[in-house]
């Protein structure tokens, strides 16, 4: 059995005797071959004693094929099929042409860039599966410690020495109002809104999580400038944030990206503070990953991102 073994997986040698079969000439298929007629029929002899059978009936007008000959003839053209479709996708993947990404997202990633890096990157390599994973920041570095994610997306993100962190673009922030509220009835739409006019305003935050977040940044831009922050709720995500904006409950500090939710009853405003400026979108990766689909990604993002998406970002 190991002998039959190791004779189906000389690759070469079942090519030659298929050409051989094809031909029913050891002359003709030496000539296909570009070698001569003896080696090519050693090559045969060698075969036959392999596998302890007859693959040819030597006639004085050439060779024909046995039954066993027509059996190997058949498993041949398979296996040397088998082994070419397997070194191709062996290729593809080690271009990061197949595989799979899994993405760690967050709430208000979702709304503008990071669909549009992904879409791009699945353009560019649709064999590629792009599995999304909704994960806080906190959850996100752990899910990539894990290797449950290859790529996130996120705001804020702390210096970790495992963790390689690449700023996207800079966000402006801006204000959601409810529709009636007094400041939107003051102000034009380009009009930004200060700080200190959000004074005693309910406002509506993210969640104080551990991690350093836009929360935190709010907070300490209320008390850098001195204003009163009240707030009347706090939510897990910036999509309930804006509703509970547009059912009146107080107003919201945001990204631009949020605008894209465009829910009725809510009107934003560019921020105007001291202490509150543009929020970085960055994506993050473990710096060991040698994963050639990651790679990919990671050059797919750079080569069309940068100034591109962040002149978006910004209009």
């Amino acid at each position: 059995m190991e002998r039959w073994a190791r004779a189906l997986q000389d690759g070469r040698r079942l090519r030659l005797f298929l050409t051989v079969a094809e031909e029913g000439h050891v002359g003709r298929a030496a000539e296909r071959l570009h070698m001569a007629q003896p080696p090519l029929s050693r090559h045969i002899q060698a075969l036959e004693d392999e596998l302890g059978v007859a693959l040819f009936v030597r006639t004085p007008k050439g060779m024909q094929l046995t039954e066993a000959g027509r059996v190997l003839a058949d498993g041949a053209r398979h296996l040397l099929a088998l082994g070419e479709q397997t070194a191709e996708r062996t290729r593809l993947a080690g271009q990061g042409m197949t595989g799979r990404l899994d993405v760690g997202l967050f709430g208000s990633g979702v709304l503008d860039v990071i669909p549009r890096l992904l879409a791009r990157f699945h353009s560019q390599r649709p064999h590629v599966r792009i599995v999304l994973h909704n994960l806080t920041k906190a959850e996100q570095l752990q899910a990539l410690r894990e290797r449950r994610i290859a790529v996130g997306f996120n705001r804020l993100v702390p210096p970790e020495p495992d963790i390689a962190i690449e700023t996207l673009l800079r966000e402006p922030l801006v204000v959601a109002l409810p529709q009636q509220h007094p400041l939107v009835r003051h102000t034009t739409d380009e009009e930004p809104i200060s700080l200190s006019a959000l004074d005693g305003v309910p406002m509506i935050l993210y969640p104080n999580l551990p991690l350093h977040g836009l929360a935190h940044e709010v907070r300490a831009a209320f008390q850098v400038e001195g204003v009163r922050l009240h707030v009347e709720q706090e939510v897990e995500d910036v999509m309930t944030a804006v509703a509970l904006v547009a059912a009146g409950f107080g107003a919201a500090i945001t990204t631009r990206s949020a605008t894209n939710l465009r829910l009725p009853g809510v009107i934003f405003r560019p921020l105007h503070s001291r202490a509150l400026g543009t929020l970085e979108l960055c994506c993050l990766w473990r710096r060991d990953d040698p994963s050639p689909v990651l790679a990919a990604f990671l050059a797919s993002v750079r080569s069309h991102g940068g100034s591109e998406i962040d002149s978006q970002a910004m209009k």
